[in-house]
């Protein structure tokens, strides 16, 4: 049910007039009036008194601040190569390409709700040519019309004005959104070559196994024609040749499909893209060490903290404009124009009229939509208080997991190095001792198995200690040090 009070003057007396508009003008003193609460931002957490992270005695918690993933992170690893491949990729990835235009589409909504707070105007205007009868009498003739018409709607209650604060958090959640998506880009990217890189050193190692296991066959050949050792050794030789060759089939296969990643994350086809394979003697990207001291303003700078705060922002602010609707809307209009028969006196002052008013609306019933619609927005606001709480403990956790990886995992590279070289010379040992004729070939596979699987563990291991770092500068939001 709806009140509408609407007055409209024709040609008024100046006294007439007064009454009105002076009304009009206390109302205009309410102007500016916003209902719902004004945005706090929510805790953290539920319990921020934790000073630092466990992993690191240098971390204390910190708050969301401005996204910032633009800078060149990935140069701390110091690969030509790579720093080539993200250039390619910021300027050719269709993901960023789409994450881009939907920043595009909620920044445009931020000028559309301002323009609530304008008053519009509109022309129209109409000719014609007709005929008419009256008592047995034809008449022809031409009529013209036309008017200028204006209205606005003062925001008394704030109702605008909170349709543009929760634009304008959402396209800054849109904007923390692209940050993120070019984050996640860049980390995947850079990810993937670096796990390339160490198939690539795999490739090498499965190289110099099937030349040694070849040697060792040949060696095996040698002794049964000797006498000295049996098909069986021979056979053993073999399968564990063929073994070897199949397992370095595989990372061939691994690293294509990561090539394949890499092409499509830069936009490109990959029967379009490769990289070169990295030779035998080149070193391998450089591992960024983690500093002892790393501020907690690296965690504020990750997009999608910021943007999940914004998002309860954008729930504060329609809060806001739900509740506006509890409160009767005024509409200020104004008309003038012309109107009279003949086509040549679109502007003779006889057939001039011009018309202010006003209407006052207000729903006095309606079933407990408004409540409902309350209740519906300050729920949506404390599960988006709770995301964003959620968004900032899941970031502590990545950054917890990874500096414990980084650490756990130097201190197994070292062991697993040590390891190695203890095989390698089990190997030649063994190896040795089956050409004196001192140990069986059985002997021999079982050593060069554990001196492939422990290369292979060590390798795998640094590509682990590479996806750390990456994981670790993600959920830092792009860099070691503030002040890159």
């Amino acid at each position: 049910m709806f009140y509408h009070f609407n007055r409209l003057l024709v040609a008024p007396r100046p006294r007439a007039a007064a009454a009105p508009w002076a009304a009009a003008l206390a109302l205009l003193l309410l102007a500016g009036c916003a209902v719902g609460p004004d945005y706090q931002r929510p805790a953290a957490l539920a319990d921020a008194s934790a000073p630092a992270f466990k992993e690191s005695a240098a971390w204390k918690p910190a708050q969301p601040g401005q996204a910032d993933s633009q800078q060149a992170w990935w140069a701390v690893f110091q690969d030509a190569t790579l720093n080539q491949l993200l250039e390619q990729a910021m300027q050719s990835s269709q993901t960023l390409a789409q994450a881009q235009a939907q920043y595009r589409q909620a920044l445009a909504l931020v000028p559309a709700a301002q323009a609530a707070n304008l008053p519009t105007l509109g022309l129209s205007a109409s000719a014609g040519r007709g005929e008419s009868f009256t008592q047995g009498v034809s008449t022809l003739g031409n009529s013209h019309a036309w008017s200028l018409q204006a209205g606005w709607e003062p925001d008394f209650w704030g109702r605008v004005s909170r349709s543009v604060e929760l634009a304008g958090a959402a396209a800054q959640a849109s904007a923390d959104d692209f940050a993120a998506a070019r984050l996640t880009l860049q980390a995947t990217l850079v990810n993937d070559y670096l796990q390339l890189r160490m198939l690539d050193r795999q490739s090498d190692l499965y190289a110099r196994t099937v030349d040694g296991y070849t040697k060792a066959l040949h060696i095996t050949q040698a002794q049964l024609r000797l006498g000295v050792a049996s098909q069986t050794d021979v056979e053993l030789a073999n399968a564990t040749l063929a073994a070897a060759q199949a397992q370095a089939q595989d990372v061939l296969l691994s690293r294509a499909q990561l090539e394949h990643a890499i092409a499509v994350l830069s936009g490109k086809l990959p029967a379009q893209f490769a990289i070169a394979r990295l030779a035998a003697d080149a070193s391998l990207p450089q591992l960024p060490s983690v500093p002892g001291l790393m501020p907690s303003e690296l965690l504020e700078r990750r997009p999608d903290i910021a943007a999940a705060e914004r998002r309860v922002a954008q729930a504060n602010a329609n809060i806001g404009v739900v509740k506006a609707a509890w409160f009767p809307n005024l509409t200020l209009s104004a008309a003038y124009g012309n109107a009279g028969p003949l086509l040549d006196n679109w502007f003779y002052t006889p057939y001039e009229a011009w018309a202010v008013g006003g209407t006052l609306a207000a729903s006095l019933f309606d079933g407990g939509l408004r409540s409902a619609q309350n209740d519906q927005a300050k729920a949506a606001f404390d599960a988006a208080a709770a995301a964003y709480r959620q968004t900032v403990l899941n970031g502590f956790q990545e950054v917890e997991d990874n500096l414990s990886a980084l650490a756990q995992l130097q201190h197994e590279l070292e062991f697993q190095g040590a390891a190695l070289q203890s095989a390698r010379v089990a190997e030649r040992a063994t190896l040795s001792q089956y050409r004196a004729g001192t140990a069986p070939y059985t002997a021999v596979v079982s050593v060069q198995a554990t001196s492939l699987n422990t290369e292979r563990a060590l390798l795998q291991l640094q590509g682990r200690l590479y996806a750390a770092s990456v994981t670790l500068v993600k959920a830092l939001g792009g860099g070691w040090k503030a002040s890159l």
